[in-house]
């Protein structure tokens, strides 16, 4: 099955995670397990293609070709762990998006 195929939203966020969404190939999609969520490992070996610290947190059941993904704010994309410092930074952003500084 072709990584190419698979599309990547844009990342999204509240004030504890950012979040994003993959779309797979319907007949890929036939191939994963229905009631229960992919290890890291596991969606990789599909071709999904991330940096580090998503994990696959729910599953779309009307449109189980969508996996969900979540990772807290301020993860460091090269490490998968947290960087208090660009947490502080994603959390400003976040906040003066929708006009919450100061709060």
């Amino acid at each position: 099955m072709s990584a190419s195929r698979i599309e990547y939203s844009e990342k999204y966020a509240d004030e504890e995670n950012e979040y994003r969404h993959v779309i797979l190939p319907k007949e890929l999609a036939k191939t994963l397990p229905k009631t229960r969520l992919l290890t890291e490992n596991e969606w990789r070996s599909i071709g999904v293609q991330q940096s580090r610290g998503w994990q696959h947190y729910a599953i779309h059941r009307p449109e189980q070709h969508i996996l969900l993904f979540r990772r807290p704010l301020g993860t460091d994309p090269q490490t998968g762990a947290v960087d208090p410092e660009l947490k502080r930074i994603a959390l400003e952003e976040y906040k003066g998006q929708f006009g919450l500084r100061g709060n």
